[in-house]
């Protein structure tokens, strides 16, 4: 064939393979030169001491160079590799094969059972739902903990936050919603936990039963954009099935390790500090993950869950603070309940649940605003009433609530592997609060 027609016929194909070059690499930064990338790219990462790969993603972008965060640790590569665009960006390989199984955030299994074999491809980072597409929130949803369904009722679709300081019971009250929800699909994000934590979550919380549950993991010793992108990939999964016609319960812990996770991609970056040295990055990219979450019109629901880890039981943490104004609710668990031994130690009188007064009847709303009143008599005169000081006859509603100290106490109460039906749960406590 001549030379012309030859060249005719390959035309405008491109036939050489673009790459770039490492030029500077820090423990977390990757600096290259020689590629036409915009923020946002993925790329690889490619050793020419021994042809090892890692992921990056191009998180800042300037004339002659780019600066790359990688998913993975650094060692072992040095100036000079190459850097090649990947083709399929940031997407993951999604399906109800994923049911029942452990991935990290790109859906590779870590369980040992195998591959996967999902191939519907979605993208990893999405627009939330469009305000005037989400679906009025009117029905309940039902997580099996008295405390909550009697007295913080949540709705399909709702985004509620819980509070915790280290060691007061998250995991224990998470691992009761997923058990004691209705919903037809869980998903599980566990980003920025201890490795220790995730079996034990398992066998512990979920009572070695991942029966229509996705768990999606990104522990602690991993790179600081796994662990940011893995809450992105847990959400991109439940909004899958939530396309599909579902309601999928969705929860993650914690939000608070996920901001630390961009608050060290932000710093190496060079993003001024703020409060508690968060960069500014770091608290607009919780609304892009938390409201994603919701109800849509035509499709299902997605109601999420986030813990939200309070340094030092500080409830003004800067995480904590934007956390609560994104949410529809909070659910502030105490240390001193765990001390008087009451579990799942919901201090009732500084939770909320937005919905809640659109989604129940208006005898039972009554029931619970009697039950924070006569909750909040007690704490206010707990001292009184335990140095003898109070004298019955004195108050008739604070005598009320002695007598009916006990009752309450025990509502609040609930064993771990116990579940608890919604409705008996609120004819218990309209049946308490009648005089």
């Amino acid at each position: 064939m001549p030379l012309k027609a030859l060249r005719e016929r390959l035309g405008g194909h491109k036939l050489t393979t673009s790459f770039g070059t490492v030029t500077k690499i820090s423990p977390t930064i990757i600096v290259a030169e020689g590629l036409h990338v915009s923020i946002g790219d993925t790329v690889i990462i490619v050793s020419e001491l021994d042809g090892s790969e890692a992921l990056g993603m191009v998180s800042e972008v300037e004339r002659n160079r780019f600066f790359i965060t990688p998913f993975r640790f650094v060692e072992g590569f040095r100036a000079g590799d190459k850097i090649y665009p990947n083709q399929t960006g940031m997407a993951i390989s999604v399906g109800v094969e994923l049911l029942g199984r452990v991935v990290d955030p790109f859906m590779n299994p870590i369980d040992g059972k195998g591959p996967i074999g999902s191939h519907h491809v979605e993208p990893i980072i999405k627009a939330p739902i469009a305000a005037m597409k989400r679906g009025m929130i009117d029905e309940v949803f039902s997580v099996g903990v008295k405390t909550i369904d009697g007295l913080l009722t949540c709705g399909k679709g709702q985004k509620l936050g819980i509070f915790a300081g280290s060691g007061v019971g998250k995991s224990t009250l998470m691992g009761m919603i997923v058990r004691g929800s209705q919903a037809p699909i869980k998903v599980v994000a566990l980003i920025g936990e201890r490795g220790r934590e995730v079996p034990e979550f398992i066998e512990k919380s979920l009572g070695g039963n991942l029966e229509n549950t996705v768990l999606v993991v990104a522990t602690s010793d991993d790179s600081p954009l796994m662990r940011k992108y893995g809450a992105f990939s847990a959400m991109s999964v439940a909004e899958y099935f939530k396309s599909l016609g579902h309601d999928v319960l969705f929860m993650m812990d914690s939000v608070t390790r996920f901001a630390m996770a961009q608050r060290e991609i932000g710093l190496a970056l060079g993003e001024p500090p703020t409060s508690k040295g968060y960069p500014p990055s770091s608290l607009t990219l919780l609304p892009q993950l938390m409201e994603r979450a919701g109800k849509e019109e035509g499709c299902g629901s997605i109601t999420a869950f986030f813990t939200v880890l309070v340094e030092g039981d500080d409830m003004s943490d800067p995480i904590a603070d934007q956390s609560r104004s994104i949410l529809d609710g909070h659910i502030v668990l105490s240390r001193e309940m765990t001390d008087f031994g009451i579990y799942p130690p919901i201090h009732i009188l500084n939770s909320a649940s937005r919905v809640m007064n659109d989604i129940i009847t208006p005898e039972h709303f009554a029931a619970v605003r009697r039950f924070r009143r006569l909750y909040t008599l007690l704490k206010e005169n707990e001292m009184l009433i335990r140095i003898g000081a109070y004298v019955k006859g004195s108050d008739k509603e604070l005598d009320e609530a002695i007598a009916k100290k006990g009752a309450m106490e025990k509502f609040l109460s609930q064993g771990s592997m116990f579940k608890s039906n919604f409705q008996e749960s609120v004819n218990e406590l309209i049946a308490m609060m009648q005089h």
